[in-house]
């Protein structure tokens, strides 16, 4: 990626550098984090997500019970896991956490088009489909195996579980995979009719899974929460777990976007307060490192007016080299 791919607060321009001291300073770190936080409760609870009450709900549902079943006592967190994230302290490994993700992930369906009146359910269809229209369009073979990789609290596992079995006269079979067990928790709370095979708890970088055990794995709004060499390794681990022919595909923020390249100051200050590897992200050639993993036919698109979809394919056998 060029320099001028990726927004001047990002990297190590003079604005970042700035950006970065501030953020440091304990007492205005602990300012921009409530700040932070606070917008996105806001956002939600002025456009009728109900945030406070989804999350005591939640937490009045027993679901607690069920973590450490969840848990695989063999899974060890990485360091870049175990910081303060999304304004938690304790990052994904908190109940708080996991219980404010639906809502959190709401409203930020409705923030990327904050200038249409659009309820957060239409917001939040919008968002996910716009991923499934650049599938429906790349993808031409059926799809029977996926694995939705960092699914949280399942929410872009369902929708793409639910458009595939929609559209599709072939069975599918999903799999959530995630490294919070506090997420996984929720996600198969949620899951209320088992539409989803297996909520798994393991690393991306090491699953555990088969080879060549899924036609398509996804990576949705993950790879800007990662370091580049753990999300260079989620590739190669993606790259096994593909059968020949098989697809990855990304969907996240895009340096290149207006929006993003333009945010306020004041935005783009809050969110690299709760994003810790955002200036890995945005300064990252993810396309190179597509094609680095042995993934060809790279492409990416601008999928709505703040994300990129990014697909990569495992070539099949007789390509293969």
């Amino acid at each position: 990626m060029s320099q001028q791919g990726k927004p001047a607060w990002a990297g190590d321009d003079l604005l970042s550098r700035c950006v970065n001291s501030l953020i440091r300073t304990k007492p205005i770190y602990a300012l921009l984090k409530q700040q932070a936080r606070q917008v996105l409760i806001k956002t939600a609870e002025k456009n009728g997500i109900p945030w406070r009450q989804h999350s005591e709900e939640l937490a009045k549902s027993g679901l607690q019970a069920d973590l450490e079943q969840i848990t695989r006592p063999d899974v060890t967190y990485p360091d870049y896991y175990q910081v303060p994230f999304h304004a938690y302290a304790e990052g994904n490994l908190c109940w708080q956490a996991a219980f404010e993700a639906e809502s959190a992930t709401y409203a930020m369906g409705l923030r990327v088009w904050k200038d249409e009146p659009l309820t957060w359910q239409v917001a939040q269809a919008r968002l996910r489909g716009s991923f499934h229209q650049v599938l429906a369009a790349q993808i031409a073979q059926p799809v029977q195996d996926m694995l939705d990789i960092g699914c949280s609290v399942g929410i872009s596992t369902l929708t793409l579980h639910r458009y595939y079995q929609a559209t599709q006269t072939v069975p599918v079979r999903t799999v959530g995979l995630d490294l919070s067990p506090y997420m996984l928790a929720v996600a198969r709370h949620q899951d209320v009719k088992q539409e989803i095979a297996d909520w798994i708890h393991a690393r991306a970088e090491a699953t555990g899974l088969r080879d060549r055990s899924f036609d398509l794995v996804t990576l949705q709004f993950v790879i800007h929460e990662l370091p580049r060499q753990a999300t260079t390794a989620v590739f190669q681990e993606a790259w096994r777990l593909l059968r020949p022919g098989g697809y990855l595909a990304i969907v996240d923020n895009n340096p290149q976007s207006t929006v993003i390249q333009n945010l306020p100051p004041a935005l783009f200050t809050l969110m690299k307060s709760t994003e810790p590897w955002s200036d890995d992200y945005y300064t990252f050639d993810v396309e190179a490192a597509i094609q680095t993993a042995g993934f060809t036919s790279v492409l990416t698109v601008a999928s709505d007016p703040r994300h990129r979809t990014l697909l990569g394919r495992k070539p099949s056998l007789e390509n293969a080299n």
